[in-house]
């Protein structure tokens, strides 16, 4: 009976993120560019946790535990400097390198900035939306649910990248989508081997990589 409870949260709960996504392409297309900077810039963030209402709802409702899902009260500073080593390492080997190498435009997200505060608002961006939202759902809900119906990390390793690439199918094709399944494995298995690496480090990890997209982009394109 916990396992069919499991399930269910776990279809509801990632159906209820990628139903969430929709809601963000749709404002993005067709409400986000008529606001004003300022209110564009709150609204970003805001409606991106759509993505993690869901999730956090079934959270409340299981009674479940943010330990469950990866996150720890012990050394957080070292938590989080693990998270700004991991994002600074895989944006020097995804994005600097081959950058160096001719083959920026592969890993362009397409954003260019020219001042300060643009650089400053895209890692708040980053982090506190993009990096809480996909980590929170991710490598802490969706895992955790796996992992409780199978009892093997393997499984949830595998399980929970394939959707992570899945989410991806509004923003990219087929090639992103698996590269970002394998940054998922990448993201689990730093969590589970990495010392103090939690899901708080992953989120701050995948915001600094993906707001150093934009650096390099600005910077060397």
């Amino acid at each position: 009976m916990t396992k069919k409870k499991e399930w269910i949260y776990l279809i509801v709960g990632f159906l209820g993120a990628m139903l969430g996504l929709f809601g963000v392409v749709l404002f993005n297309q067709f409400v986000l560019m008529s606001l004003p900077l300022e209110l564009r810039m709150i609204s970003m963030i805001f409606v991106y946790w759509l993505i993690v209402l869901v999730p956090i709802i079934i959270m409340f409702v299981n009674k479940d535990k943010l330990v469950e899902y990866g996150f720890s009260k012990e050394k957080i500073t070292f938590q989080i400097i693990v998270g700004v080593m991991i994002g600074i390492a895989m944006s020097f080997i995804l994005t600097l390198i081959p950058h160096l190498f001719g083959f920026g435009e592969y890993v362009d997200n397409g954003k260019r900035y020219e001042y300060l505060w643009q650089f400053i608002y895209e890692f708040f961006y980053c982090i506190f939306a993009v990096g809480f939202v996909e980590e929170f759902v991710f490598r802490g809900f969706i895992y955790q649910k796996i992992k409780s119906i199978s009892q093997k990390d393997m499984i949830a390793i595998i399980g929970s990248s394939v959707l992570f690439g899945a989410f991806h199918l509004f923003s990219g094709n087929i090639i992103q989508m698996v590269m970002t399944a394998c940054l998922g494995v990448f993201f689990c298995v730093c969590r589970l081997k990495v010392k103090n690496c939690s899901t708080l480090s992953l989120i701050i990890a995948h915001g600094v990589y993906d707001a150093l997209i934009t650096v390099f982009a600005s910077i060397l394109l």
